[in-house]
């Protein structure tokens, strides 16, 4: 998120409608202790052991409510931090310092949480092949933030959006009447250069998009021992990603199956938030 195109195209506009969202009209809380222009300082404090993510949106927030707020950090994306650890100093207008403490800390806090949980999944996996997902079960208006925090931790982006992929699930292939019937509608109609992938549920369904030549299977809401039966069955023949349900308490099942990606909405929709603080804020001389 440390990107000055996707900064400026994408999250800008994002940050700004959730400063809005905050500010309809006016802070009045702050305008009432804080009537004119006053330069300050507050700390970035860390309140419990976790992996850090979202510096630079937390930083921009400030910055775009006023170019000349100062944000100084002491870690970067990634690093793992500890209860009690400062991690930024943001300095400029108390104003803007009061009025955009909240929102900054609501997306630090959000994509810190995504990046811990993602990067404790990814070590339940180390040591077997299989790569980590995550999904488009995301918050509205926060995917470009919530898919960066699980690279951060450590995951692989599944597709961002319909618009990213071919994707044939159960209703996808109830319109069309068959996996083999989706699947030929789909490489007709999808450029050459996209994978196409098929979701199914049983073996029949799995032994059918293998002959009808997807790219990549989906085994949703398998069990392990027919995970390993599909993995088994396919043979090299497509990738395979298992799905349904997948969260850090269940995963250890799937090692064993031999899935090359396992995805799993949770790291972005059931994630806890990393508790994050702005302290001891106080005037500072010019």
């Amino acid at each position: 998120m440390n990107n000055p195109i996707t900064e400026k195209l994408h999250a800008d506009e994002l940050i700004k409608m959730a400063l809005a969202e905050d500010i309809s009209n006016e802070d009045i809380t702050t305008n009432a202790v804080m009537p004119v222009y006053k330069k300050g300082t507050v700390d970035l404090i860390c309140k419990q052991d976790g992996v850090i993510c979202g510096l630079h949106v937390f930083a921009r927030t400030f910055t775009l409510l006023d170019e000349n707020t100062t944000v100084e950090l002491f870690k970067e994306d990634g690093d793992e931090v500890k209860k009690g650890e400062h991690i930024a100093k943001v300095t400029g207008d108390i104003r803007v310092l009061l009025s955009g403490e909240r929102t900054a800390l609501n997306y630090l806090q959000r994509m810190s949480g995504i990046a811990t949980y993602t990067r404790r999944v990814v070590k339940l996996l180390e040591g077997c092949k299989t790569k980590l997902l995550d999904t488009r079960k995301t918050t509205p208006n926060m995917r470009i933030f919530e898919k960066y925090a699980v690279k951060v931790g450590g995951g692989v982006n599944h597709r961002y959006n319909l618009s990213d992929g071919i994707l044939l699930k159960d209703n996808h292939i109830g319109a069309a009447g068959s996996v083999a019937a989706a699947v030929k509608a789909a490489r007709e109609y999808a450029p050459f250069v996209r994978k196409i992938e098929v979701e199914v549920e049983n073996l029949d369904m799995c032994r059918e998009a293998v002959e009808a030549g997807a790219d990549i299977i989906m085994l949703d809401n398998m069990t392990p021992d027919d995970m390993a039966a599909a993995v088994k069955l396919i043979g090299g023949r497509a990738l395979t990603e298992c799905s349904g349900n997948v969260t850090e308490e269940n995963i250890q099942n799937i090692r064993r199956t031999g899935v090359d990606y396992v995805s799993s909405g949770a790291l972005t929709h059931s994630a806890p938030i990393l508790d994050l603080s702005l302290k001891n804020l106080h005037p500072v001389s010019e």
